[in-house]
């Protein structure tokens, strides 16, 4: 029986270096798969990674939020607070203007310190942002309307009765001028306790929606944060 005989021993050395290139390519093209992956992973994440500036930005921002946030709650409870100090008293010069009977002065004196300490808590108020700033400054403003409202009264109170019916309307206009602008900074309070997360909060005066006064809305208190 003949031997079995196998390639010539040439052809195998061909075989060899070709099956050796073709594993040296293979392993290359690997390395640099491996190594294009790593240095495109780096890039993204160097890419992707905030700075330290935009870092500290962002932590600014989160604190401001954090201090707003609290700034509102503190508003709305002295909102609530200085709404039933003012109230009664803008109620009862819409009764006194239309009564026809002359003004008292000590009630005049009693409504001013009323206004005084109602003015007290935005005597030195806090910086916060622009939108709380507002509500603040309109409530302040209100405040201090009324204030005007009650000096006219006093002033009312000691005119002869001839001159006493003008300054009388005055004092009217300049309560439901304060009304109105209570009305607008509760509503700019109602909206930023929404955006913060508090929900409605209606400080409203009681007052007549015909007299130009905006009105709280019909959403229930504490929804929609």
């Amino acid at each position: 029986m003949a031997r079995r005989t196998g390639r010539p021993s040439y052809q195998l050395d061909k075989a060899d270096v070709r099956h050796r290139r073709t594993m040296r390519f293979v392993a290359a093209a690997g390395v640099i798969a491996l190594v294009t992956a790593l240095l495109g992973g780096l890039i993204g994440y160097q890419l992707g990674r905030p700075d330290a500036t935009e870092a500290t930005i962002a932590s600014i921002k989160q604190d401001e939020a954090k201090r707003d946030a609290q700034q509102i709650v503190e508003l709305i409870e002295t909102a609530r607070r200085v709404r039933d100090q003012v109230a009664p008293v803008l109620a009862a010069i819409k009764t006194e203007t239309t009564a026809g009977r002359a003004p008292d002065p000590a009630q005049a004196r009693r409504w001013q310190e009323v206004m005084r300490q109602a003015a007290e808590p935005f005597a030195d108020p806090p910086s916060g942002t622009t939108a709380t700033n507002v509500a603040r400054g309109g409530l302040r403003g209100a405040v201090q309307q009324a204030s005007l409202a009650v000096d006219a009264y006093a002033l009312a109170a000691g005119v002869p009765a001839a001159q006493r019916a003008a300054l009388l309307d005055v004092t009217a206009r300049q309560a439901a001028e304060a009304a109105t602008i209570w009305s607008v900074a509760a509503t700019q309070l109602d909206q930023i306790s929404v955006d913060s997360g508090q929900g409605h909060q209606h400080v409203f005066l009681d007052t007549d929606p015909h007299e130009g006064a905006l009105t709280p809305d019909g959403a229930a208190e504490g929804t929609g944060g």
